[in-house]
Formats: structure tokens, sequence, C-alpha cells
């Protein structure tokens, strides 16, 4: 379902802080195609597009993150297990394209599941003013159930939930304890997730100013 078709034109000066990119996320590797369109700031930093992607996707942040470019990766650096991540706290989005000239993505979610989610940058646009970013630009099908075991344990799931004969259609229905159509996303939760992580970042932003004031 899209919500709305923002800046058609493509942006004809340099990528600035202040510009917006257009993504097209796909999570790989299941059926239905599960695909979100999000615009955002370029300069938004990696661990808050990381909730972004959580908010529009429809997961629920309960497990570590890997961005990768190529022989790059950014996340959360741990130490103990001797993890090359980049620290995503302190790389934007605009300093992974301007430095790698990457027009794409790997993005990848939970690494005992391995949600792998191909992130490509379609556009880059002015920002429309007044307009909140991150925003939901268009949603399809529905994301996963946490910990349902990556792709292939996903396919199970929904093989055991249509088929009221299967050995755990009992137990699959009664772990997600609602209807579940692996076709239809919930855009406007979607939106919503996205609006409430805007107005707060905006909120943040605000606060700072006033500080240094």
């Amino acid at each position: 379902m899209a919500l709305g078709n923002g800046a058609d034109a493509s942006y004809s000066g340099s990528m600035t802080a202040k510009s917006i990119a257009r993504l097209k996320i796909a999570l790989r590797d299941v059926a239905p195609a599960v695909t979100r369109r999000i615009e955002i700031p370029l300069s938004l930093r990696l661990d808050r597009l990381h909730l972004a992607l959580q908010a529009a996707m429809g997961w629920t942040n309960s497990h570590l993150y890997e961005f990768r470019v190529r022989d790059m990766g950014w996340g959360e650096p741990d130490p103990d297990w001797g993890s090359d991540r980049l620290d995503a706290r302190k790389t934007s989005l605009l300093d992974v394209l301007e430095d790698t000239g990457a027009k794409s993505l790997r993005y990848l979610y939970d690494f005992g599941d391995g949600w792998e989610h191909t992130i490509k940058i379609e556009r880059i646009v002015e920002a429309v003013p007044g307009m909140d970013y991150p925003r939901l630009m268009e949603a399809a099908g529905r994301c996963p159930p946490e910990d349902v075991g990556g792709p292939w344990g996903y396919r199970d799931f929904l093989a055991a939930i249509a088929d009221p004969g299967h050995e755990r259609h009992a137990e699959c229905k009664e772990w997600i304890d609602e209807p579940f159509d692996p076709g239809t996303a919930d855009t406007e939760g979607h939106a919503r997730a996205l609006f409430a992580l805007a107005r707060q970042w905006a909120r943040r932003r605000a606060a700072k100013a006033k500080s240094r004031a």
C-alpha cells in the first residue's frame, strides 16, 4: 500500500546533510514478498536508521544488527567477540555513501535467525518543507514473527498455520495469538511508528538547540 509519492524529480545537486534518501527495503528469501519504501535524512546515523528500519518493517528491536557494504560493517561493537564492526552511532548514511560510493547496503537483523535485507538507495531528493522524516512511503507484505527461525522456519510456520491437519497447527496458532495474513502489511501502524521516531528526534534536536542558546 502506498502512502504518497513525495518529490518526483531526482535531486540535481550534490548530496548534503539536508538531502533526503528514498530507500527500498526488501526482506530476502521470504514469500509473500516483504518490502518497504521510506524516506530518511541522509544525515541520519546508522543506529537510528536501524530503528527506522525496525519501525518500518515491524520488527521489535530485540536482537543485534549489522549494516554491510562489501567488506565493511557497522553495528554495535562487541570487543568480547572480537567483532570488526564499526560503531553505527558514529556513522551516518551520508558518510557511508560518500566513503564507499555504494548504491545499496545489506542489513542483517538477528544473527541467530539471520534476517537479511537489501536496502537500495532509489533516489536523493530535496526535503519537503514541514515534512517529518523518516516517513513511510509504501509497504507490502507482513513482517515474519520474531524468533520464528529465519526464512526456513517462517516457511514451516506458514505451512503450519494454513493447515489445520498440520502437527504444529495448534502450537503455531496459539503462539502468534492473532490472525496472521502474510500478504498484508500493517501500513498505518508502521507509518505511526516512523512518525513517532521523527517527532522524538525532532524534540531532542530542539532541546539541544535550546541548551546551546
